[in-house]
């Protein structure tokens, strides 16, 4: 009998560059993993390229004037749910969905603050480091945690703090922080994987 193998599905929303960094953690062997599904909530997404170049599933399923959270929901996880996968994660998925109950501490989202810093609804991508830049801060970081019913809450799983020179901008803090963001998003899901497999 085969090795399981832990299977993961990514929810994006647009460029995919989560997506594609994992893909190249799995090339590199430095992720264990296989990457089963990939759900974008728009067809324009740029990560589907990076999904169909490699032959893994991918659907579409936008969020459409009319829907309420519960239907989105579950047009987001019964797919999920049949492709049997251990772990959702979450690389740029900028949709509400609510956690159903067997995949509670079971979906993880990557974001790009030190939480409770600089999160909440609207609070995204360079807003983020826009809103760092402003204040004034001298430390930033990213935060990995599990998804719960509220916009980047849950309990966290680890934090990277990056340090914020004076003469930085939003852009040299954004790729301050996606650098730290492509080492420690995989290592937190193999870490996942070992321990769901042991």
């Amino acid at each position: 009998m085969p090795d399981k193998r832990f299977r993961i599905a990514v929810l994006i929303s647009g460029g995919g560059t989560t997506l594609k960094n994992l893909f190249e953690k799995i090339d590199s062997g430095e992720l264990d993993v296989d990457v089963e599904l990939v759900i974008s909530s728009s067809r324009n997404a740029k990560g589907l390229d990076f999904a169909r170049e490699r032959d893994v599933k991918t659907l579409v399923v936008p969020k459409l004037a009319g829907h309420d959270d519960d239907q989105y929901t579950s047009e987001i996880f019964s797919p999920i749910a049949d492709a049997e996968i251990d772990l959702v994660v979450m690389g740029g998925f900028l949709k509400k969905v609510l956690i159903p109950a067997d995949y509670e501490n079971r979906v993880i989202n990557i974001h790009p603050s030190l939480i409770p810093a600089f999160c909440g609804q609207g609070m995204y991508g360079m807003h983020v480091h826009e809103a760092v830049v402003q204040k004034g801060c001298r430390v930033t970081g990213c935060t990995i945690h599990f998804v719960d019913n509220e916009y980047d809450h849950g309990p966290i799983i680890e934090q990277v703090p990056i340090r914020v020179e004076p003469a930085d901008t939003a852009a040299d803090v954004q790729r301050k922080v996606f650098e730290q963001e492509c080492e420690v998003y995989p290592r937190v899901i193999q870490q996942l994987a070992k321990a769901s497999l042991s």
